[in-house]
This record gives structure tokens, sequence and C-alpha cells, in this order.
């Protein structure tokens, strides 16, 4: 059975020297995240830290296979009760996915955030970890077609057994 996503768990830690317009944010800074157009989350509203909001707000979302990268937005409530956009940040999902990474890695990242005119604002930091889908195992198959349960599951269990040698072992250890 083949899956079409991963689950992201993104935890959105902190952000640094955010501004609107050359100067500092007063409050109420919050984030988006896309991971395609259809799936995003947002954050809560940190209605203290300023120009240095603090979340640790974890976002638990589906990541399309065909993702490559994920969006974070960083906006503030206006006055006015609108949403006013402090910057963007594009994470490249091989930042944290394939290569030499082991699969569900937590990784500590941080990135330069850009304006709409694209000048440099602010640091947004955050955690990601990927979990990839779950697959079957042979050894399952075999254990299942053997009338082993395994765990009453359907996803890939471990199928723990004992090696079996015919006739008595023999080599250092066994003398």
């Amino acid at each position: 059975m083949e899956t079409n996503s991963r689950t992201l768990e993104i935890t959105i830690l902190s952000a640094e020297d955010l501004r609107i317009d050359n100067k500092s944010i007063k409050n109420n800074a919050f984030v988006v995240v896309w991971t395609d157009t259809y799936n995003y989350k947002t954050t809560k509203i940190d209605a203290e830290g300023g120009s240095f909001p603090s979340w640790n707000d974890k976002l638990v979302m589906p990541m399309p296979m065909h993702t490559r990268f994920v969006t974070l937005q960083v906006k503030c409530k206006a006055s006015n009760g609108g949403d006013k956009a402090v910057g963007i940040a594009r994470i490249p999902v091989t930042d944290f996915i394939g290569g030499y990474y082991p699969e569900n890695r937590l990784h500590f990242l941080s990135y330069r955030l850009r304006d709409s005119k694209g000048v440099k604002n602010g640091i947004v930091n955050v955690s990601v970890r990927v979990k990839e889908p779950l697959q079957p195992c042979s050894s399952q198959a075999a254990a299942s077609g053997l009338g082993i349960a395994v765990d009453g599951r359907k996803d890939s269990g471990v199928v723990i057994g004992i090696p079996v040698w015919n006739g008595y072992p023999s080599g250092p250890l066994f003398r």
C-alpha cells in the first residue's frame, strides 16, 4: 500500500529582530506554515515578545511526497484587525530529508526571513521531524503467512526470532 504523504512535525520555536517598515514590531506575532497550497497551519499569537517572539508551538501536518519547500510566513496582527506580513522563509525539504539524514531525526534549523521587497528581516528558529509512511515488511508478510500474529497491526511490525542450526553450532565460542 503506497501513500502520497508523510507527516511533518514542525515546532516553531522563536524569531529574532522582526521589523515592519524598518521599525521593531510591538506584539502579536504569529507564523503560518504551508507544505502545499491546501495544507497549512498557524501558531498561536505571541502577545508579549515584540521583535523577539517565542512560540514553542508544535504543528503536525501532512506533507505530500512531491513537496520541495516548506514555507514559513511570520505575520503580526495590526491595530485595524488585519494581518501585516513581516517576513517569509522557504525551507528546502532537502535540508531535513534524504541524503545522509536518518528517518525521523529531529533537526534544529534557523532561517533568514525576507520581507516583500526581498530585504533581510529577522530570523526564525524551528525544529523539524518527518515521519516516513509505514511500509509492510517481508518478515511480517512471512509471519502472517505462517499464521503468526504480529501485534494485530497491518503496518510494519518487528518479528523477533531465534536462529536455528542444522546440528550443533561450531566455532571457537561453542568448543
